[in-house]
């Protein structure tokens, strides 16, 4: 640098403060140097924790917590208990469930399989009969249904009986295809005979979900009700269903479906029309407690599969009537739904495992099942 127009004094004072000044630069480089050392050496967390601001690169913020998040939180609330796991792997949108240690009041031992029908699919397996409800295949335990089918979730389905061979009493239906009907009479003595409407849960192509009362003419006519035929054994029969009663019918075009009987729920209300559909006789006693097998639909589209002991297989557990079944079944949501075949038939299989102990101490061979796929 050249001063110009100094003397030379200023300029010997001026050249000093120059050195100092460099002097001074060197001295705060070499203490930048010896913090930069300290950084490199394992000490920078000491300074870190020093800090007294927040961080500016991400604002304080921590991460945040991850867990599992319970798909049905208000089941668990109500003392249901996930015990998937117990079972094996299971798709994603399966969940197991078991019961509280009383319901109804009741003591319990029940389970519920949870299917969101947002990406679960459903099914029916069943022998064939025709109007004669006979039938020549097979009846077959929930176990072999599992291994023929490899299903995440089997129920026993709809009622049947033994005569002189194999016969069928509930709806079946599977990919639109009917492969049994519900019976279309009912007597006490034989000398009386009724013409009861009877309990169907179905799903129709569009994927809507119904619980309904379905009659077949012995023409081969197929038709679902709004509201059962108002039966009873306390007086005269009443006419054979048709189009028009016991109110305006449509025709029966279900992909999917399963009978049985009585309907629990529909549209949210209490129904157990068990004296309509005239299951005081056959063995189903509504009023009594036992094992019980239902299937119902929540309004979020989950498909709820329901099974509870009964008959002292565990000590105390008696079963639940017909009536408490539908209650159940309106606390976890349902809004459709109907009761299936139960005592020595009821049971529940996940990933080929029971869940409840069958009452004759075995598995009960059964003319349908429903899966969840």
């Amino acid at each position: 640098m050249v001063l110009a127009g100094v003397s030379d004094g200023a300029r010997l004072c001026f050249n000093s403060l120059v050195l100092m000044n460099m002097i001074i630069k060197s001295l705060c480089f070499a203490a930048v140097l010896a913090l930069t050392s300290s950084c490199t050496d394992g000490k920078a967390n000491d300074l870190v924790e020093d800090w007294p601001w927040e961080d500016p690169e991400d604002g304080g913020q921590t991460e945040p917590e991850t867990s599992m998040t319970e798909p049905n939180q208000a089941y668990v609330d109500m003392g249901w208990v996930n015990v998937s796991e117990e079972y094996g792997t299971l798709p994603e949108y399966i969940n197991i469930y078991k019961s509280p240690s009383k319901l109804e009041g009741r003591k319990a031992v029940a389970y519920i399989a949870v299917a969101d029908m947002k990406s679960a699919g459903w099914a029916v397996w069943s022998v064939k009969s025709d109007l004669t409800y006979k039938t020549d295949d097979s009846y077959k335990t929930p176990s072999e249904v599992y291994e023929a089918k490899k299903c995440p979730v089997v129920i026993n389905g709809g009622y049947f009986f033994w005569s002189d061979g194999n016969y069928t009493s509930s709806l079946a239906a599977s990919n639109g295809d009917v492969l049994a009907y519900n019976i279309n009479y009912a007597s006490e003595d034989w000398v009386s005979v009724y013409f009861p409407t009877r309990a169907a849960f179905l799903q129709k192509a569009n994927g809507k979900f119904d619980a309904c009362w379905t009659y077949v003419t012995s023409g081969g006519s197929h038709y679902v009700y709004t509201r059962p035929a108002d039966n009873s054994f306390d007086k005269e029969p009443l006419e054979v269903p048709s189009a028009s009663f016991p109110t305006y019918a449509s025709a029966f075009d279900a992909e999917t479906a399963i009978g049985g009987g009585p309907v629990l729920l529909d549209n949210g209300n209490v129904m157990n029309t068990w004296k309509e559909e005239m299951f005081d006789v056959g063995g189903v006693e509504p009023l009594s407690a036992h094992p019980r097998t239902a299937i119902g639909v929540t309004s979020d589209d989950k498909l709820v599969m329901f099974v509870c002991e009964g008959r002292n297989m565990t000590d105390g557990v008696a079963g639940l009537t017909t009536g408490e079944v539908a209650e159940v079944l309106k606390d976890l949501g349902c809004f459709e739904a109907i009761n299936l075949d139960g005592g020595g038939s009821s049971c529940m299989l996940v990933n080929g495992y029971e869940t409840i102990k069958p009452c004759g101490g075995s598995q009960r061979a059964v003319a349908s099942a429903v899966i969840i796929l």
